[in-house]
């Protein structure tokens, strides 16, 4: 299978600019695999669906990962520059993609706030540097780009006005990713509160995501990409939950590719979850032998995206690009600040 087979044209009319008012007011498309039909809702009719189609037997994996202000601009001698925070390395040292990249050679230093300075020690083949950062006493860089930095939106929303609180979801906890899990944006304290009542079991779970996961795959066969690593963890209480939630035959949905992610790299080969901290650079795509989840709630994707393929994986291609064709048809708003698809 080739990355070819997963283009597909946007007008950019097509692309959200901001998040709806008020978030859950988007539109959820839905996909049903087995009758391989599509409907159209919005996303506060999530608990209704889900009661409809389960009972209470649903179950919602969610990613609590906090998007980092991790875009760092400064000036050496008048000319702009910036460092792109992607992920930890080691304590105090990170992997950062940065412009121009000609002035970031090894052993470069440069002053870019008062008490902060970046030194770049690594150049990797794919031009992301390492840089070890040296800061005020007792300071984490995490706490400290909080005053420095400033949180990136992918290059589709030069111009939005949203702001980083709209770039955050509302369960977001734990800080470490440099793009959001965006299939959560579209959840309230409303809808989680409804979808509580209605009996819906919720998970949380947590993965950091990088930049790979968004990037197009520039290979032209498939299985000769290389995702990057993310760091994830699935804690035991939360494992052991979800293995007994399966057992009994209740549906797992995991909200966004990251969750998906992160389930399908617990679960072994006889569909059991075994909780883990560690890396994933799982890449899935058509053929893929699913392992735990029963659905997923996501948005539409980048052509030649991971994620495009990995919908792929789990719904079929060619009905999930009918779908995308629908959601055109119907005006659906795509990408990050986008509506939303529940597959089931």
């Amino acid at each position: 299978m080739k990355t070819s087979d997963f283009d597909y044209n946007l007008l950019k009319k097509f692309i959200a600019m901001a998040p709806s008012r008020p978030r859950d007011s988007s539109k959820l498309m839905v996909l049903n695999r087995k009758k391989r039909t599509i409907s159209h809702k919005r996303f506060y009719d999530l608990p209704e669906i889900l009661n409809m189609s389960f009972g209470a037997s649903a179950v919602l994996v969610f990613n609590d990962s906090s998007v980092m202000p991790v875009r760092i601009l400064f000036k050496e001698k008048g000319a702009g520059r910036e460092i792109f925070i992607h992920k930890k390395v080691r304590p105090n040292i990170f992997e950062c993609l940065v412009k121009p990249g000609r002035k970031f050679r090894p052993g470069t230093e440069f002053r870019v706030a008062r008490g902060v300075r970046a030194r770049v020690i690594n150049v990797h083949n794919d031009g992301m540097r390492e840089i070890r950062f040296s800061l005020p006493r007792n300071k984490k860089l995490e706490n400290v780009l909080k005053k420095i930095g400033s949180t990136p939106f992918p290059p589709y929303l030069s111009g939005t006005r949203a702001n980083a609180a709209d770039y955050q979801t509302i369960y977001a906890k734990y800080p470490g990713s440099s793009a959001a899990p965006t299939a959560g944006l579209h959840f309230t304290k409303r809808l989680m509160k409804r979808l509580k009542e209605r009996g819906v079991g919720m998970v949380f779970t947590t993965l950091h995501v990088g930049l790979g996961t968004f990037q197009p795959v520039k290979t032209e066969r498939i299985k000769d990409h290389k995702m990057h690593s993310e760091f994830f963890t699935l804690g035991k209480r939360e494992a052991d939950f979800l293995n007994r939630a399966k057992l009994a035959g209740k549906k797992i949905i995991a909200v966004g590719t990251t969750s998906v992610r992160v389930l399908e790299t617990c679960a072994d080969a006889a569909g059991k979850l075994r909780p883990k901290t560690a890396e994933t650079d799982i890449f899935i795509y058509p053929s893929y032998k699913w392992k735990f989840i029963d659905g997923m709630i996501t948005n539409f994707h980048l052509p030649k995206s991971t994620l495009i393929m990995l919908v792929s994986a789990f719904a079929g291609k060619d009905f999930v690009f009918r779908a995308y064709k629908s959601a055109q048809k119907h005006n659906y708003r795509f990408y990050s600040f986008g509506d939303a698809m529940l597959i089931m």
